[in-house]
């Protein structure tokens, strides 16, 4: 299932919002906050910081980056582990 990040923290199922989903909200969030950018989003009239509007295409590239950051730092960890161990059974 794909999702669309909304806010910090929360996830929503892309497509038609779903009424009464649950929403993870680490931070107090008013309900209609998150029916607005529900709303924005649906218009493709999600802003960012400054009132700049924030395509979908920027905010599929914008988590892709930071999966792949998250990505190449996991491999650096399992790497060095490797080479840990690797030491190890010589």
């Amino acid at each position: 299932m794909h999702y669309t990040q909304f806010g910090p923290g929360g996830r929503q199922p892309s497509g038609r919002a779903q009424r009464g989903a649950k929403v993870k909200n680490p931070q107090p969030l008013s309900d209609q906050t998150l029916r607005n950018w529900v709303k924005a989003a649906a218009q493709g009239k999600l802003s960012g910081a400054g009132g700049k509007v924030v395509k979908p295409e920027d905010m599929e590239l914008s988590r892709l980056r930071a999966e792949n950051l998250r990505l190449k730092r996991e491999l650096e960890i399992i790497k060095k582990a490797a080479a840990y161990f690797a030491k190890d059974a010589l």
